[in-house]
């Protein structure tokens, strides 16, 4: 039987306290208990569906972590209050002063930041190099690695990582696979073929809104009770705690992400087809062409199609600023970062999103200065979101 993430969303019965359909909203900081013993027991991790303090857990929390366990097959998942928390957590969580990580060289500006500057701080060193190859991936992995770390499709260049390769690689070494899934909810499962971990930034396709922020870690019991333990939880200590009314927003939003996958994948599919009939340089994995296709099919859900995510190389920053800023105005989308929103957005990756990324690191990637990248909307009619685009591209004497 295939995995099947909406469905997985759709047989989780959460009623509310009076048997609403949507699950109580719990507005509280503190909880309180019958007998000291109990609260004793619950600090020492010992009990049970007991709540504590909201920043160790609390129950809106927790019905989106299991919603987001669900989608993703793992056994446990936690929640915070931004992407960046996750993977900041995740990571911190794993690894001591002295350790080492191998990442992917292509990735969210934010994470190459802090695997970059900041963790130096700690200790902890980080190896980056392109994870499409396995050969220089396994290379790197020294002896006191504890992480191999990647994106399944990366962000900006939307290289596809061979989740199932990767992790016989991790466990070869006995080193853990932590993947972030930002860009492929439900078309991936990177549990199932092996990681360890699954990262995302909730803010994204997971919401779908643009109008909060959060993340989530999903895994293991073992590993999501680790970074909630009130002695050495990295979570619990460093106090990344989605607020409630956050948390029952999203569980709402997970309900129809399966038909936004489907829509945001359907639109961009169509716009890449047509970017490539009129000869730009286009990236996008639903393109045979695109040297990740085959990789991606053989792990993707096709249910789902190739995702929301496209890239194209206008050459030149200044070409790629005039070129979004007359999108804007004929109202194709909006100069913006971020993804996963309900219109298409649309930025210049080397100025904003990967900027944290040395010029130098970005062209050794492949990212060109003039990289526009898509996250494709919902639109109802994206032929006439393409005849938008097209006039843009032909006064400016792009095509």
């Amino acid at each position: 039987m295939k995995f099947d993430p909406a469905s997985n969303i759709q047989d989780l019965l959460q009623f509310g306290e009076y048997g609403d359909v949507n699950p109580s909203i719990t507005d509280s900081a503190t909880y309180t208990f019958m007998q000291a013993k109990t609260m004793s027991d619950t600090f020492d991790g010992n009990t049970e569906g007991c709540f504590l303090y909201s920043r160790h857990w609390n129950p809106s929390n927790k019905y989106l972590a299991d919603a987001l366990a669900a989608m993703e097959g793992t056994e446990a998942a936690w929640v915070t209050a931004s992407g960046m928390g996750a993977i900041t957590s995740a990571i911190l969580q794993l690894c001591n002063s002295g350790d080492h990580i191998v990442s992917s060289m292509t990735t969210y500006g934010g994470t190459f930041a802090f695997m970059q500057n900041y963790l130096p701080k700690f200790n902890i060193s980080v190896s980056f190099v392109d994870i499409t190859n396995l050969a220089e991936v396994e290379k790197a992995i020294k002896p006191n690695t504890k992480i191999l770390y990647t994106e399944t499709m990366t962000n900006p260049m939307l290289q596809i990582s061979d989740v199932p390769e990767l992790a016989k690689i991790a466990n070869k070494h006995n080193i853990k696979l932590v993947i972030d899934n930002t860009f492929t909810p439900m078309m991936v499962a990177p549990a199932l073929m092996g990681a360890h971990v699954v990262v995302h930034s909730m803010t994204k396709f997971i919401n779908g809104k643009n109008d909060c922020v959060a993340g989530a870690i999903c895994g293991t019991n073992e590993f999501i009770n680790s970074l909630c333990d009130v002695n050495n939880g990295t979570a619990m200590l460093l106090g990344p705690s989605l607020d409630p009314l956050r948390s029952s927003s999203i569980l709402k939003n997970m309900h129809t992400l399966h038909i936004r996958m489907k829509q945001h994948s359907k639109n961009a599919q169509f716009l890449a087809e047509k970017f490539k009939e009129i000869g730009l340089n286009v990236s996008y994995p639903g393109l045979k062409e695109h040297k990740g296709h085959e990789t991606l099919k053989r792990i993707m859900n096709p249910e789902f199609g190739f995702g929301g995510m496209l890239a194209i190389d206008l050459i030149t920053a200044e070409r790629a600023s005039q070129f979004m800023e007359m999108m804007e105005k004929e109202g194709v989308g909006y100069l913006a970062v971020s993804l996963g929103y309900f219109k298409t957005l649309f930025s210049n990756s080397g100025k904003s999103t990967s900027s944290e990324v040395p010029e130098e690191l970005q062209h050794e990637m492949g990212m060109s200065e003039g990289l526009v990248r898509y996250s494709v909307g919902l639109d109802n009619d994206i032929e006439r979101s393409y005849q938008k685009i097209l006039k843009c591209l032909k006064e400016l004497n792009i095509i």
